[in-house]
């Protein structure tokens, strides 16, 4: 992930989470950087986070359950979206990022 896109997503992690101090925001892009290697593992794909909106949801979620001390629930809560992030991967609906290029669409 680019320094650009992880600012933004520390930027959008911070409002969600009604964080106004700077002081956390290294242990933050870390729960960033941890939840998008969780998505790609899970999904065996990477992500644009800047130009996906579904797939940066979920990870923000992730991020916020894991903040709050409450991570062994997030997969439960989330199992369904977690199921169609999968799925959609699969059948290259959602943009991934193969080859160092953001894919998106109908993907074969």
């Amino acid at each position: 992930m680019d320094e650009q896109t992880l600012q933004k997503l520390l930027s959008d992690l911070k409002e969600r989470l009604r964080i106004t101090w700077n002081e956390e925001d290294e242990y933050l892009k870390k729960l960033i950087q941890r939840s998008e290697t969780y998505l790609s593992e899970l999904t065996n794909a990477s992500f644009d986070f800047s130009k996906e909106e579904w797939p940066k949801e979920i990870l923000l979620e992730r991020c916020r359950y894991v903040y709050n001390n409450a991570g062994d629930e997030f997969e439960r809560n989330f199992q369904h979206e977690l199921s169609r992030l999968i799925l959609h991967v699969a059948i290259g609906k959602v943009g991934v990022i193969r080859g160092g290029e953001t894919v998106s669409g109908d993907v074969q």
